[in-house]
């Protein structure tokens, strides 16, 4: 017993975690003793937490190695990964804080409820065991649930929520079926154990299948993206950034956890269903995002084609392909927050700046915030030189170099149909006339800075995107 127990020095790659967690706890009872106009002490806390948690990540604090037996991996992957992760959710707390207090919406749980789904994503990107994945799957999830349903009195709000509980719920059941049967046929809950004993017999295979069905409605793909639209538009706008980023990120690396990791001996099968789920989410998210009016909707149904180019660079396997995986999904955590906050910037009180129709003549009313709502919209078609292009043309490449011609014949064909209601907003900002109440400009200077920041890194990143490909290399290599 004595050899077998736990001490802290065993637990030290576990510390930024530790220090995440101990911080939510403490905010939730710090909440309790102060007033509502002090909420936003709370809120600072908050985000100096993901800053305090992102530096000891950077900075190696606790060192990477293996916790728990295996459960819990630190590797080069998962740092990265959390130290976007911890940074992007930052990004979505500063969004959130003005946003939700000028509608009477904010309440001191918001921050702790971010702060444990941060966790949950983070226990999921280091998962070595298929508890530990559920884990972290179901901290994020819960805490999404809440989040979304922020807003009990709005029209959409609620129906929303339920609409994700009901879905999600039936998803991680799925996923715990696919689970369950793995363990049947293997005997043993440990990623690398799984590896080894992986062989092509029927119940494996039926377990990966629920496997990826249970990923591919994590990440929104189609056909398990019905919730997507109804969540992204009934979440308060900085909520749904925060859901819409962040856990893209701690998806990627589940998938690479439960399909590589886990199921590897099983990958021409499982990188057919990907190639096919791919391709699905290509032309179903382009295709109805074109008819879409509602920019949180677009948003949304472009999320699925983006999810689509992810998940081309997971089909096309081996080092190559997860490096381009990665680095997409890094891109996209970047410009989706970005994007939702375009909305939350130019958004007031009684008008939430969340139609196409709402940017018309955007240039000639403000052009410093019109071009950074090109930069934007660029970015996300595909633009060179901006991040989202050379994104798309990393995970081209790796499908291609992984045999997926097909595939990447579909994905240059989609990502040009795709770019088309990019350029709607565009269109609408520069070429035509200023209709209904100018846009105001929010008095919160810290929110227009960083929102400021965001969108112009979309190009820096573009022209310096060799480092963030590097590290994503080496996470693989």
């Amino acid at each position: 017993m004595i050899a077998n127990s736990v001490t802290p020095a065993d637990l030290m790659p576990l510390l930024p975690e530790l220090v995440l967690v101990g911080a939510a706890f403490a905010l939730l009872l710090l909440d309790l003793f102060v007033s509502e106009r002090q909420r936003g002490i709370v809120h600072i806390l908050a985000i100096a937490t993901l800053i305090a948690v992102a530096g000891m990540i950077a900075l190696d604090v606790g060192g990477q190695g293996t916790v728990l037996n295996g459960m819990f991996i630190r590797d080069t992957m998962a740092d990265v990964l959390k130290w976007v992760v911890c940074v992007i959710s930052a990004l979505a707390m500063v969004y959130t804080w003005s946003f939700l207090r000028e509608r009477g919406l904010y309440k001191g749980e918001i921050a702790v409820l971010m702060l444990f789904s941060v966790a949950g994503m983070m226990l999921l990107i280091s998962a070595g065991n298929l508890v530990m994945v559920y884990l972290g799957l179901e901290m994020l999830a819960l805490c999404s649930y809440a989040l979304v349903a922020t807003d009990r009195d709005g029209p959409l709000a609620s129906e929303a929520a339920m609409k994700y509980f009901v879905l999600g719920s039936l998803a991680s059941g799925m996923l715990l079926y696919g689970m369950s049967l793995i363990y049947g046929a293997t005997g043993s809950l440990d990623l690398a154990a799984i590896h080894a004993a992986t062989t092509d017999t029927p119940i494996l295979l039926t377990g990966m299948v629920f496997l990826v069905a249970g990923i591919a409605f994590k990440f929104g793909a189609a056909p398990f993206h019905m919730w997507l639209p109804d969540v992204y538009q009934g979440a308060p706008t900085p909520i749904t950034l925060f859901i819409g980023a962040a856990p893209k990120l701690a998806a990627f690396a589940m998938a690479y956890r439960l399909l590589e990791a886990g199921v590897g001996p099983l990958d021409e099968q499982w990188r057919t269903l990907l190639s096919g789920i791919a391709a699905l989410s290509l032309v179903v998210g382009n295709l109805i995002a074109l008819a879409q009016t509602n920019l949180k909707r677009m948003l949304a149904y472009s999320t699925v084609s983006h999810v689509g180019f992810l998940l081309m660079g997971l089909a096309g396997g081996g080092a190559v392909g997860y490096a381009a995986g990665m680095f997409y999904a890094i891109s996209y955590a970047v410009m989706a927050a970005a994007a939702f906050g375009t909305i939350v910037v130019l958004s007031r009180v009684g008008f939430e700046a969340d139609r196409i129709e709402d940017f018309k003549g955007l240039n000639a009313r403000s052009p410093w915030m019109a071009g950074l709502v090109l930069c934007v919209m660029a970015s996300l078609a595909g633009v060179p030189p901006f991040l989202g292009f050379w994104a798309k043309l990393a995970v081209l490449r790796a499908a291609w170099e992984g045999g997926q011609i097909w595939l990447v014949i579909v994905g240059i064909v989609f990502a040009v149909i795709g770019a088309f209601y990019y350029l709607r907003v565009i269109r609408a900002m520069y070429f035509d006339e200023p209709e209904g109440e100018p846009m105001m400009q929010r008095e919160d200077l810290s929110l227009r800075v960083v929102f400021a920041v965001n969108a112009l890194s979309l190009l820096v990143l573009g022209i310096a995107w060799n480092p963030i490909m590097a590290w994503c290399q080496k996470a693989f290599a």
